[in-house]
């Protein structure tokens, strides 16, 4: 249900945007910053819906199946009657397209969550935005719904411009490559500006306190390791160590006996970006998360603040560290959003008084 009365909103001159599979709100962080007012972001999931609604109060959530949504839902919830939306944007979940499950493009998978990019068309198609933001795992650039979906928003009469860029060269302390289409209907888009040098992992974390000294449940919380996980932690070189250096002998049997894998168990660089910040990032059993000194994995804020979460963003612990771990590990990186909604805002500037809707859009009400 809409977190919000459905009196109309105020009128605004700043862009308004639409956030679909908002999670977190990573997303939505990165529109707000580039100037974009988010007046409605759209969830399947209960925890990730309640996540957004504390740190977004003025933005209308929507939790519900996108299959069952429609355009004048949208925009009852949002309050904004038949005004125009400068920005759709859409990160739709990308489990299905993973390396892992596609083992490294080799196979198709047959998950039924690949068919919500085109419920994204399909609401891009209904609510006739000046400009379109998609992001997703590399491989969804080889399945045919993702070649249909840029197809269809030429035809509408967008401009679009689409490629595979790495996170670690706008500003984000990790690695993270991603899959980015923009459209606009008034000018080809280009992408954001990338940063003048990486980010890096001291940049992001190596002031935060002990976790013994900290008040914050994010970042002060315990981990109990048995006794031989701690042993092999403390053994890993710091600063960018990993399981590899203690030989075969010390390190745990699984290990030795898979050729892959080789983060696993190993430590962070300080003056590095992070490997890839994933639903794993607290556990050094699903990767290089072995905080660069402090023989520990890395804490929930600390996977926050790689993600260019701001420090005062909240993630609640009620449904475990895990939950919380999810959400912060398959958002969108604010900074990265930030760099391209602000390249997508340029071309709101080329519109014309007499510009038109896309080819076969919907009307405002519906």
């Amino acid at each position: 249900m809409p977190s919000r009365s459905r009196s109309e909103r105020p009128r605004s001159r700043r862009p308004l945007a639409v956030d679909l599979f908002c999670g977190a709100g990573g997303l939505s962080v990165g529109l707000k910053k580039a100037g974009f007012v988010v007046v409605a972001a759209v969830d399947l999931d209960a925890t990730a819906c309640a996540t957004y609604r504390l740190n977004h109060p003025d933005t209308s959530v929507i939790q519900g199946d996108i299959a069952q949504l429609t355009a004048g839902r949208i925009r009852a919830a949002a309050r904004i009657g038949g005004a125009a939306i400068d920005l759709v944007a859409a990160c739709p979940p990308c489990q299905g397209f993973s390396r892992v499950r596609t083992k490294n493009g080799r196979r198709p998978c047959d998950d039924p969550r690949n068919g919500l990019v085109l419920e994204a068309l399909r609401l891009i198609r209904e609510l006739a935005p000046s400009t379109v933001m998609l992001e997703n795992v590399p491989g969804l650039a080889r399945d045919e719904r993702y070649q249909h979906l840029r197809r269809e928003l030429t035809a509408l009469g967008y401009a679009t411009c689409a490629a595979v860029l790495d996170a670690a060269q706008y500003g984000v302390p990790q690695r993270r490559k991603r899959l980015v289409l923009l459209a606009s209907r008034f000018a080809l888009p280009s992408f954001g500006a990338p940063a003048t040098a990486p980010a890096t992992v001291r940049q992001a974390i190596g002031r935060m306190p002990p976790t013994t000294h900290s008040r914050d449940a994010l970042h002060g919380y315990a981990r109990n390791h048995g006794r031989r996980v701690s042993r092999l932690i403390r053994s890993i070189p710091k600063d960018g160590g990993s399981r590899t250096a203690l030989g075969t002998n010390a390190q745990l049997g699984c290990h030795t006996r898979c050729n892959g894998f080789s983060d696993v168990y190993g430590r962070m660089a300080w003056d590095a970006p992070a490997p890839t910040i994933t639903s794993g990032c607290i556990n050094p059993s699903k990767g290089r998360f072995i905080h660069p000194e402090a023989n520990r994995a890395i804490t929930l804020r600390e996977a926050a603040a790689l993600q260019t979460f701001p420090r005062s963003y909240k993630f609640p612990l009620n449904h475990g560290l895990y939950a919380a771990a999810s959400l912060i590990g398959n958002a969108l990186p604010p900074e990265f959003a930030r760099r391209h909604s602000i390249a997508l805002l340029a071309t709101l500037g080329a519109r014309s008084p007499k510009a038109t809707k896309p080819k076969g859009a919907a009307g405002g009400q519906h």
